[in-house]
């Protein structure tokens, strides 16, 4: 198991009123699956993948990433917990545009202080996970979109985290592009890592061990494939 909701929800104040973006929910994510979080927009998924990913605390109930308890954590090391542990995949892509290929992929590793050299190995590694190798040095304006979200993966996967969390990664893809990048992320899962979706597609349930349905703030399981 890498990280577990015990009754965590969050809420927001706002003048006298107070909103719940996220009722209580117990959940776990395990090692070597991949789960999809799937609900209309506004319904709390994205709110539920925030605090998976350590970006926020609960505002009740308690939350664990890595055998940490989340509640506890000052802020710098909830930052550490962020970079050391979970891979985030954005629907935006989020490469930065002076920077090549590559150069996107190694860029947590130098914020983690890694050796160039072993920068250049993992990079490598991680390119070739995605079958990207041959557009290392491609700016992402070069690339056609879902090359781009392959690139964003192998970033994800460049500092070995156990939990990789993805925010709709496939809603700016074709069809083609969408089949490779999801068999991408369950071929991550089937290596062992926890790996996450949100995503309002219903195209997206046939790659998923699990799929979580989030309405109104409540999350709840509502089935689990049988194995592949």
């Amino acid at each position: 198991m890498i990280a577990e909701l015990k009754g965590a929800g969050k809420q927001y104040q706002t003048g006298d009123q107070t909103i719940v973006a996220l009722q209580a929910t117990t959940l776990k994510l395990n090692e070597g699956e991949l789960m999809l979080i799937i609900g209309p927009s506004g319904s709390g998924k994205t709110t539920l993948l925030s605090l998976l990913g350590c970006v926020i605390y609960p505002s009740f109930g308690d939350l664990w990433v890595d055998g940490k308890h989340i509640n506890d954590l000052k802020t710098n090391d909830l930052a550490k917990l962020r970079l050391n542990t979970i891979g985030f995949v954005f629907q935006s892509f989020n490469l930065l545009a002076p920077l090549n290929a590559e150069d996107n992929v190694g860029l947590p590793l130098k914020l983690q202080g890694v050796s160039s050299s072993e920068i250049k190995k993992r990079v490598q590694k991680a390119l070739e996970i995605v079958d990207m190798t041959d557009r290392r040095k491609n700016l992402p304006k070069e690339l056609s979109g879902g090359q781009q979200q392959r690139i964003a993966i192998a970033r994800a996967l460049v500092t070995n985290p156990k939990l990789i969390l993805c925010d709709e990664p496939t809603a700016s893809l074709d069809k083609d592009s969408l089949s490779i990048v999801m068999n991408e992320l369950r071929n991550l899962a089937r290596q062992g890592k926890s790996v996450a979706v949100v995503t309002h597609d219903p195209r997206l349930q046939e790659y998923a061990d699990r799929v979580v349905e989030v309405k109104n703030g409540f999350a709840a399981e509502i089935f689990k494939q049988q194995a592949h």
